[in-house]
């Protein structure tokens, strides 16, 4: 298994590194999944799914010392037609039915939320224009709950858009139907003081496909779960994720992907770049593939670029195969610096040192951007690196 972890730019190993060492998938070494708070105990730190994460920092989501209030997060939703916007209270039977929560902040998220908003693309509907969900947080404490749903054969683009200021813990279910097409975009731009921990549960259909794009900018703590499982064979998915950790940012993207169903496809590539003292990325990758899973193709990437000292990576990817009967499995880890030959390419055609580096870091991201596919939140993104990286000289 590669791992590249708490690696300095001062350091002697600092470049392309990829960092070769034995490590265990999470999910078994956890709680085994449920609804019920009670069935996870209250976090040290010293557990597997933890050790990364700053605990003190987290404001009670972890220890059950968060109260949601009034304040919390305002949630807004546009929908073009052929959407069915919903909100729902906890008996609602679709709510649930993409993942169970595997620990104790999305266990509490769930039992905490008093209604949640259920989006359902019709059969056979292909959107023209993206569902835009607006997330913002108000100042206080929220617990939140939202289903995604799409029938058979039905397309759609969700942008699911966190800003402002909350310490929030949520579930997001993604549902597709048979032959359905789903992309997710979703932003976390929050302010600097904001704490998000989020479990993303989606379950694809028979020749389903699911395509997210996670984008990571703001907060001060933000903890995201993707998690993907197959109702039947021929499904597809694709993880993206882009993330720029700041000074004293804390970003940490924990990904699995359960191939369960033979015949299905997976695909995770996540970059980030870091910059100030304190700035702490951390990726895990995991990816089971059980031994009733034959014919899976599934490869996974992290790639980090630490842009000044004092920042710090931790890129665990995880694979376990139970059955020899697959197309093809990998992954792969690297942290490191700015590649010197592209910086002096750029400054030997007459660019300056600080325009060349934000060509290098355009250049970076761009393969994830483009996946996106709508260009005022393309452009957008863009232009939040350009000011992140600005705001570094």
């Amino acid at each position: 298994m590669a791992e590249a972890q708490n690696i300095p730019v001062g350091s002697t190993t600092a470049g392309s590194i990829a960092v070769a060492a034995e490590s265990t998938v999470a999910t078994r070494m956890s709680a085994p999944p449920s609804f019920d708070v009670a069935d996870f105990p209250v976090p040290h730190g010293r557990e597997e799914e933890w050790r990364f994460t700053p605990l003190e920092r987290l404001r009670g989501l972890h220890d059950g010392t968060a109260v949601a209030n009034g304040g919390g997060v305002k949630v807004a939703i546009d929908a073009p037609e052929g959407v069915t916007v919903e909100t729902v209270g906890r008996d609602d039977a679709r709510l649930g039915k993409a993942g169970t929560p595997v620990d104790r902040v999305a266990a509490q998220a769930y039992s905490s939320f008093e209604q949640a908003s259920v989006v359902t693309v019709a059969k056979e509907a292909v959107l023209t224009e993206p569902i835009r969900i607006a997330v913002h947080g108000e100042g206080g404490t929220a617990f939140g709950h939202q289903v995604i749903e799409l029938g058979a054969f039905a397309e759609a683009v969700v942008v699911i858009d966190h800003t402002g200021d909350a310490v929030l813990a949520a579930n997001v279910d993604y549902v597709l139907g048979d032959g359905a097409k789903l992309t997710v975009v979703s932003v976390q731009d929050w302010d600097d003081t904001a704490v998000h921990v989020g479990q993303h549960n989606a379950l694809v259909g028979r020749d389903a496909s699911f395509k997210s794009i996670v984008v990571t900018f703001g907060g001060d703590l933000v903890r995201l779960h993707p998690r993907v499982a197959y109702a039947a064979p021929g499904g597809e998915a694709e993880l993206f994720g882009l993330y720029f950790t700041d000074k004293g940012q804390h970003q940490e993207h924990r990904l699995l992907v359960d191939h369960n169903t033979p015949h299905c496809k997976s695909n995770a590539v996540y970059k980030g770049a870091l910059q100030g003292d304190g700035a702490h990325a951390v990726w895990i990758g995991d990816v089971l593939i059980q031994a009733a899973a034959e014919g899976t193709d599934t490869y996974e990437m992290n790639r980090n670029l630490v842009l000044t000292d004092g920042a710090r990576v931790d890129s665990v990817p995880n694979l376990e195969i139970e059955t020899g009967e697959i197309v093809g499995a990998g992954h792969a880890s690297a942290t490191g610096r700015f590649d010197d030959e592209q910086l002096f390419y750029l400054q030997s055609r007459g660019i300056p040192a600080e325009e060349a580096r934000r060509l290098v870091v355009r250049g970076f991201f761009a393969e994830l951007v483009q996946q996106i596919g709508l260009p005022d939140v393309e452009e957008r993104l863009i232009d939040k690196i350009e000011a992140e990286l600005k705001a570094s000289v």
